[in-house]
């Protein structure tokens, strides 16, 4: 949905409900004239005025009043024709079509709930090219035999009918009546003004927007989430929310920020790091301590202390428990880093083991990496080849699917001792020894795809990226045809980002070459601003977005 455009509601900011509290939305109730078409198509007063109506009744209340039936009859033809010769002139409401796409590529389910006749629902739909009939579960309509709006008859029957409770469904309509309906079902209620100078009723709405690519940015907010990364919209508006009244504070919290940096005086900066780690349980304690370090030593500073929160589900024994503990003490050990606390626990909140890594290390305030340095000019510098994490996670959790896929189990076993390439720290330790580095960022979930976006978010760069030049190791990239997965988008610790003036790239370089690690120059900082020159052989080429990471396509399997 489109993103440049201010959304209100009743009491707070359009991520929540008006008191604050969070909501979930598993279907959505639209009204039809007015909410899916243009407002204005049914001339009410006129159709009052013939069929003797006063205006402050409802027509089919009126209508369903009147004892003689043959009277009534007449009357409701002249409404009958009313709404046909309206439905033939009917027009899509604005962004209503990008709506009904947004929510039916999720999966969620749709209704139509008016006071019109089938028929006209019908003849309306068929002059909207953007919306289809078959997009929506149920029409319920006047033909039902059910109370209309503002009764909640209809839209009860609507939840049940798309197997949703009422209090995950949301009600959206540009009428009071449609409001009250919704309400009265006990469902969320999202008032469509269609025009900002509207001073008819809400009904007193949980939400009220201008027009539905409003109402679509905050259905956003209540959908169920994919797995992987918060969508950066959604991580942008929470960090929007933090309030940092510190002045030591150096690096906080950021797209594209995976360290924070704190000045504890005397020159010297404290560099914290987290992350959970949920997959590779056979190398948990590689990656906790790995990860973790990872972001520490990108930020230029020296990991030196971990805290492990450790969770086992229920049925987990006491040396499963114990031999991770002694794992990572042991990794910790190899790369110099003191476990010093942290926590463990049974609990039936998870299904398979969960470590939450916290590290610590320090650095020299000269010495602080922050990626706010880069320059226009600089060179973009890759080690290693993408999704090397990737290639060893997808070898140790999908080893049957690879082998029925061709591969052999040689490759497997080569594949999966990819995971014990995901450490930065020498190449992060080299860069950091040379003045014209202005930016580290190692690649992680959403592969060196995202890592470049969050590179440039963090510095407030445009980045131009040269294609050919980006290294895929064989082996991953038999994986990834036979899976039909893209490298540049899985996940890929082991390979880090660096950022270098043009005087000292070839110096780095050359360092980091002689430590025995392979290093490529893909690219460019531009100047400020956001988003990816893409080039292949010198020709205009895209740059992919990935919503989530490409391993978790395999879950599936």
């Amino acid at each position: 949905m489109r993103p440049d455009r201010d959304v209100s509601h009743r009491g707070g900011s359009f991520p929540y409900l008006p008191d604050g509290s969070p909501f979930r939305l598993n279907g959505v109730v639209f009204d039809f004239d007015g909410t899916l078409t243009l407002p204005g198509m049914l001339d009410f007063a006129a159709i009052h005025d013939a069929v003797g109506s006063p205006r402050d009744v409802g027509l089919l209340e009126f209508l369903a009043a009147l004892e003689d039936l043959e009277e009534r009859g007449r009357k409701e033809a002249v409404l009958h024709a009313a709404e046909m010769e309206a439905a033939g002139r009917a027009q899509e409401n604005e962004g209503a079509s990008e709506l009904v796409s947004f929510l039916r590529e999720r999966g969620i389910p749709m209704a139509i709930i008016t006071r019109n006749s089938r028929a006209a629902v019908e003849r309306a739909m068929a002059r909207l090219p953007g919306i289809a009939l078959g997009d929506f579960a149920l029409v319920v309509s006047r033909d039902l035999p059910l109370n209309p709006k503002p009764f909640p008859d209809g839209v009860e029957f609507a939840a049940r009918e798309l197997g949703v409770e009422s209090a995950g469904l949301l009600m959206i309509g540009d009428h009071a009546f449609d409001i009250e309906a919704g309400k009265r079902a006990g469902t969320l209620t999202m008032f469509l003004r269609n025009d900002p100078r509207e001073t008819r009723s809400t009904g007193d709405a949980h939400f009220v927007v201008d027009t539905l690519w409003d109402a679509g940015r905050i259905i956003a907010y209540g959908l169920p989430l994919p797995t992987g990364k918060l969508p950066v919209d959604m991580l942008q508006a929470s960090l929007g929310e933090i309030v940092v009244d510190d002045s030591t504070l150096l690096v906080g919290a950021g797209v594209g920020e995976d360290a924070a940096a704190i000045d504890i005086g005397d020159d010297e900066v404290l560099v914290l790091a987290s992350d959970p780690i949920t997959l590779a349980v056979d190398a948990m304690a590689c990656y906790t301590v790995l990860v973790n370090t990872n972001d520490v030593a990108a930020a230029g500073a020296t990991p030196r202390w971990l805290l492990s929160t450790l969770l086992f589900p229920p049925g987990s024994s006491g040396s499963e428990v114990l031999a991770l503990t002694r794992d990572i003490q042991r990794v910790c050990s190899r790369c110099g880093v003191t476990l010093c606390g942290g926590h463990t626990e049974i609990s039936d909140a998870v299904s398979r083991p969960v470590v939450v890594g916290t590290v610590a290390g320090t650095a020299k305030r000269s010495r602080l990496v922050d990626k706010k340095s880069m320059q226009e000019g600089d060179h973009i510098l890759l080690t290693k080849g993408v999704a090397i994490e990737g290639t060893g996670l997808i070898a140790r959790e999908f080893g049957r699917l690879l082998a029925e896929r061709g591969l052999s189990s040689a490759d497997v076993d080569e594949a999966a001792g990819f995971l014990e390439r995901i450490g930065i720290l020498e190449e992060a330790r080299i860069a950091t020894s040379f003045s014209g580095v202005s930016a580290l960022h190692d690649v992680t979930e959403g592969g060196l795809a995202t890592a470049v976006r969050e590179l440039g978010a963090a510095g407030g760069r445009r980045l131009r990226l040269r294609m050919e030049r980006i290294p895929v190791y064989p082996l991953t990239a038999r994986i990834c045809t036979a899976l039909d997965l893209d490298p540049l988008g899985l996940i890929g610790s082991g390979s880090l980002l660096i950022t270098c003036a043009a005087a000292e790239v070839d110096a780095l370089a050359a360092a980091i070459t002689g430590a025995g690690i392979e290093v490529s120059d893909i690219g460019e900082v531009l100047g400020k601003g956001e988003g990816i020159d893409a080039l292949r052989n010198g020709e205009p080429s895209t740059w992919p977005v990935f919503i989530r990471d490409e391993v978790s396509r395999l879950a599936r399997h």
